[in-house]
């Protein structure tokens, strides 16, 4: 399986099979890249990487994307809409740290895990990841970095 590190991030290669689409996240495929934030267990750092992302919402619009934060088994809509979420089957689904350690994952529009990161990561790398994603199909690209 081929990885690229990047700034305390892994990077997954999406022509991995072993990477399927997370089915409690159905509803999103092929619309919306999905951003998870597992909170740590003083919340310090998902909270700052939530500041993070939620500072330019525009090109988190722009990019399609939803923001979901897990902590435990509950799970929380931070930008984006979404319905019928279930915490702890998406726990079940990723490759989870244990409750209290933070980590971000980040899905692009097939379903499959792009990012998995330990740290924060800024919304400039996010963005950089994604805006290198393949386009799909009847996808436009709308935005101009």
């Amino acid at each position: 399986m081929s990885k690229t590190l990047l700034y305390g991030a892994t990077k997954i290669d999406e022509t991995n099979a072993a990477y399927a689409a997370v089915a409690s996240l159905e509803q999103f495929q092929w619309k919306n890249r999905v951003f998870i934030v597992i909170a740590d267990r003083d919340n310090s750092r998902a909270a700052r990487q939530e500041n993070q992302l939620l500072a330019d919402r525009a090109a988190l619009e722009e990019r399609d994307m939803v923001i979901l934060k897990l902590a435990g088994s509950s799970i929380k809509l931070l930008f984006g809409s979404g319905d019928g979420l279930d915490g702890e089957a998406l726990r079940q689904e990723l490759d989870m740290p244990d409750t209290g350690e933070f980590a971000a994952f980040l899905l692009g529009k097939d379903g499959t895990v792009k990012l998995k990161a330990s740290e924060p990561i800024t919304s400039g790398e996010l963005f950089a990841i994604i805006d290198g994603m393949p386009v799909h199909a009847g996808e436009t690209v709308r935005h101009d970095k």
